[in-house]
């Protein structure tokens, strides 16, 4: 699994960040958070392709955040992509992709379903991932609509495969090691093996954690409680604090002070204002409060181990 960031900067574009959008790739599928103007040339870049399994989740309905899905689905179409694909996000998102599809003109070459987001799972255990291995679940944010942030749990992964006790036992290499490496039982010559002969002790699944624009509150600190990688609003610094209030988004310390609270492993910083020339004020101030910190940019890659 890895997490790319293909725009990080707030409201309006700068000559190095786009606006927001970032991709979690796993298992040969893109769930993608947002997807500000132009989100489709960054996706381009990435090389990601275009007809893959995908799901895109909004969290409110500004520009900077849901435009670029219209550049998105042309593009899909004029590649031909063929693979369903789904749209989550607040109440107005079908009407804001159904009437531009139509103003627009055009007809995309794929499924598209659409669903309204509400406060708990919007992708469930049972139609998550492959084999339904993974939940995303939903929180309302505090921004100044209606907003939602996003959490991707994954369901505990088996442990680690032992090659050679699977030799000792017999077991020929190929698909049979691989059923057993999802948990599932074999039969060898009419003699069983089970997951847990070849397998070290399961392993706790990876828990992520993406903000969208929002003040911080008592009910995200414990929606993000345990994120192993928390992605979060850090468009102001201490000093417009002010500022960060009025337009109820976050300070670089309020983003790490949550992230210090709800005992998330990684922070990661994102949605800066055009205003700031670089990021290491954020990165200063929010490191003076959780012990790690990275600040996110245009086409960085994160790998979850």
């Amino acid at each position: 699994m890895r997490i790319l960031f293909l725009g990080t900067s707030a409201a309006q574009p700068t000559a190095s960040r786009g606006l927001s959008c970032t991709c979690i790739e796993r298992n040969g599928e893109i769930i993608m958070f947002d997807a500000g103007e132009c989100a489709q040339t960054a996706y381009a870049k990435t090389g990601l392709g275009w007809n893959k399994r995908m799901r895109i989740l909004i969290t409110h309905l500004h520009g900077d955040h849901c435009i670029g899905i219209l550049g998105l689905l042309q593009t899909m179409s004029m590649q031909r992509r063929t693979e369903p694909l789904e749209i989550f996000g607040p109440a107005g998102i079908e009407e804001f992709v159904t009437a531009n599809i139509r103003m627009l003109g055009f007809a995309p070459t794929f499924p598209i379903t659409i669903g309204t987001v509400s406060p708990g799972a919007v992708v469930g255990h049972g139609d998550g991932g492959r084999g339904g291995d993974y939940e995303i679940l939903a929180c309302r944010a505090s921004h100044t609509i209606a907003a939602f942030s996003y959490v991707l749990r994954e369901k505990n992964r088996p442990g680690r495969f032992n090659e050679e006790n699977a030799a000792k036992l017999g077991i020929p290499r190929g698909r049979l090691w691989g059923l057993l490496q999802e948990g599932r039982e074999v039969v060898v010559d009419g003699k069983t093996f089970r997951p847990e002969q070849v397998l070290g002790e399961e392993r706790p699944g990876k828990v992520i954690g993406i903000s969208g624009d929002t003040m911080p509150s008592a009910e995200l600190e414990e929606f993000f409680a345990g994120c192993d990688y928390l992605i979060f609003d850090a468009t102001f610094l201490d000093g417009e604090q002010q500022r960060a209030a009025e337009t109820r988004h976050s300070t670089a310390s309020q983003a790490a002070s949550l992230a210090k609270s709800a005992g998330a492993k990684n922070l990661i910083l994102t949605h800066f204002s055009a205003r700031y020339r670089d990021d290491a004020g954020h990165l200063a101030e929010a490191r003076r409060i959780h012990p790690c910190v990275t600040a996110a940019a245009d086409r960085m890659e994160i790998r979850v181990a």
